[in-house]
C-alpha cells in the first residue's frame, strides 16, 4: 500500500503506484488540457507530483516539449542564475564484496587492479587536486567492512581537511559511500561531511534484486531506506539518484521522485541533490547489455522534466558524459558538475590518465582549467564555493534561503569570489583574462548595492593575497 510518509521501502516506493502512474501518464500525454495546467502550475515553481511530471515526461507533442525546456531554462535561471559548483570524486579505495551486474569493482572481477590509498597517498591525492584548485571533493569507495572500514573513511576526511598546501584547502567533503546504520551516518555527520550521497541504482524492486545478486547491496530495503538513517544520524543534506539505464527510465523517473516526496513528508526536507548518471562502458561491463540504456534525447527531456518537477534541488552530472551532452544538460537544469575527474584509485598523482582501476570511462577528459574556461565561454560562472555547509545552511534552511529568492545575495558573490581565488591561484593566463572579464560584467547583476560594495573590496583583498571570504 502506497504511503510516502512510511519508513518502509516497499511503501513510500510502491510498485503497484509507479505502475498506475505511467498508466496515467500514458493516457494523458496528449491531453493539451491538462498538460497546459501542469505548466500553468509548475511556472509558479512549487514543484509538480509524481503523476503530474510524469504526465510531462511521456509528453511527445513537439509545441509542450518545446515550452517544458523554456520553463526548465526559465527556473534554473531564477534559482541558480548562472552559477555552476565545481567539485571532483576522489576515489579512496575500490575493493568491494557486492557482485553488481555493472559496476567492473564487482567482487568476482578478478583482473581489476584493487588498490586502498593509505593516509600518506591520500595527502598526496588532495594536494594533487588542490594544485588543480579544487575546494569540495566527493569521497567514494567499494563496499568492504574489512577493507574500508567506517574508521577509515572517518581518519580519510579527517586527513582531506588538515590539508592546506600553498593557497589550497579542501572546504567540503561530500560522500558516496554504503548504506550504513545510524551510528555510522552519526560519526560522518561529526566528521564534518557536507552531503551524504547515495545511488539507489534503480527503484525496480526485481531487476534490483537481480542487478544485485550477493553482498550487502543485495537488501533492497537496507538500501533503499539509507536516507532516513542518515537523517536520523543527524545528516541535513542527501544526494539521491539512479543509473538511469539499469531498468526502464520512466519507472526509475517516477521512483525517483516518490523518493524526493517521501524525504520532504517523513523528513521534513527533500533531497538536496539530484544526480543524473547513465550507463556507461567501463571495465568488464558493456553497455550493450543494457537493453534500457537511454538515448541523448531522453536524456535532455529527463534533466529538463526534473527541473521543472522539483525546482530548488541541485542537479549534477558527471564526467561519463561527453562535453556535448553537459552543455545541453547544464542548459536545461544542472547545477553542479565535475572537472578534471579521475575514476580510479590514485588516479590524480598519475602523469598519464590510469585505466586499470576506473570505475568507469569517462567521457569529458578535459582539464579543471579546461572545464572552467568553457564554462564561462558558454556565459556561466564556474563557483567553488562551499559557504552554506560552512555557514550552517543546509536542510530546511538551505530550501527556506532558495524558496525566498535571497540565495542571489549569497551564491552570486561567492560564486565570484571563488572564482577569484581560482584565477588569482590556478588558471592558465587566457582562462585568468576570460575570469577577470566575467567577474567585471557580474558584479553588477548583485541585486544588493551593499554587497556589491563589499565584493568588490574582497576582489582586491583577493589580489593582494588574502583568502577565503564569504556571506
Amino acid at each position: 500500500m502506497y504511503n510516502r510518509k512510511s519508513m518502509t521501502a516497499t511503501e513510500f516506493i510502491d510498485d503497484a503506484e509507479i505502475q498506475r502512474s505511467l498508466e496515467y501518464a500514458a493516457a494523458n500525454k496528449h491531453n493539451a488540457a491538462l498538460i497546459d495546467d501542469i505548466l500553468t502550475r509548475a511556472a509558479d515553481m512549487k514543484g509538480l507530483n509524481h503523476d503530474e511530471a510524469a504526465v510531462l515526461l511521456e509528453c511527445d507533442l513537439p509545441e509542450y516539449n518545446r515550452r517544458i525546456e523554456e520553463l526548465a531554462m526559465k527556473i534554473k535561471q531564477r534559482n541558480y542564475g548562472n552559477r555552476i559548483v565545481m567539485f571532483a570524486p576522489l576515489y579512496l579505495s575500490n575493493y568491494c564484496v557486492n557482485q553488481c551486474r555493472y559496476c567492473p569493482y564487482h567482487h568476482s572481477n578478478t583482473h581489476i587492479a584493487r588498490k586502498k590509498l593509505t593516509q600518506e597517498e591520500i595527502i598526496a591525492e588532495v594536494t594533487a587536486l588542490q594544485d588543480m584548485g579544487h575546494k569540495r571533493l566527493a569521497l567514494e569507495t567499494g563496499e568492504d567492512p574489512v577493507n574500508c572500514p567506517i574508521e577509515y573513511v572517518l581518519e580519510s576526511i579527517k586527513t582531506i581537511y588538515s590539508i592546506k598546501h600553498k593557497n589550497g584547502a579542501i572546504r567540503r567533503v561530500n560522500v558516496n559511500i554504503a548504506a550504513t546504520t545510524v551510528e555510522n551516518y552519526r560519526k560522518l555527520k561529526e566528521a564534518g561531511i557536507g552531503t551524504y550521497v547515495l545511488f539507489q541504482e534503480t527503484y525496480h524492486k526485481a531487476s534490483y534484486e537481480y542487478l544485485h545478486p550477493a553482498g550487502p547491496k543485495s537488501n533492497y530495503a537496507y538500501h533503499t531506506e539509507a536516507m532516513d538513517r542518515a537523517m536520523q544520524g543527524g545528516i541535513d543534506d542527501v544526494g539521491i539518484g539512479v543509473l538511469f539505464g539499469l531498468d526502464k527510465y520512466r519507472y526509475d523517473f517516477v521512483g525517483l521522485l516518490m523518493h524526493a516526496e517521501h524525504l520532504e513528508a517523513a523528513m521534513g526536507v527533500g533531497p538536496h541533490t539530484i544526480s543524473v548518471p547513465r550507463i556507461c562502458p567501463a571495465d568488464d561491463i558493456d553497455v550493450k547489455d543494457f537493453s534500457n540504456a537511454v538515448p541523448d534525447d531522453i536524456f535532455t527531456k529527463i534533466v529538463a522534466v526534473l527541473r521543472v518537477a522539483v525546482p530548488y534541488t541541485g542537479m549534477i552530472i558527471s564526467t561519463r558524459e561527453s562535453p556535448a551532452s553537459r552543455a545541453r544538460a547544464l542548459r536545461l537544469g544542472v547545477s553542479q558538475i565535475s572537472g578534471g575527474s579521475r575514476t580510479s584509485v590514485g588516479g590524480y598523482t598519475e602523469a598519464e590518465r590510469p585505466h586499470d582501476s576506473e570505475q568507469f570511462d569517462v567521457s569529458d577528459q578535459r582539464t579543471l582549467d579546461e572545464v572552467v574556461a568553457w564554462l564561462m565561454d558558454l556565459g556561466y560562472i564556474p563557483s567553488f564555493c562551499t559557504a552554506c555547509y560552512r555557514e550552517g545552511r543546509t536542510g530546511d534552511r538551505f530550501m527556506r534561503l532558495v524558496k525566498s529568492g535571497n540565495i542571489a545575495n549569497v551564491c552570486q558573490p561567492n560564486a565570484l569570489m571563488t572564482l577569484k581565488e581560482y584565477l588569482e591561484d590556478y588558471a592558465s593566463p587566457e582562462t585568468r583574462a576570460k575570469g577577470l572579464a566575467l567577474i567585471e560584467r557580474e558584479i553588477p547583476h548583485i541585486p544588493n548595492e551593499k554587497v556589491q560594495e563589499t565584493v568588490r573590496l574582497h576582489m582586491q583583498e583577493l589580489e593582494d593575497g588574502s583568502r577565503d571570504f564569504r556571506f
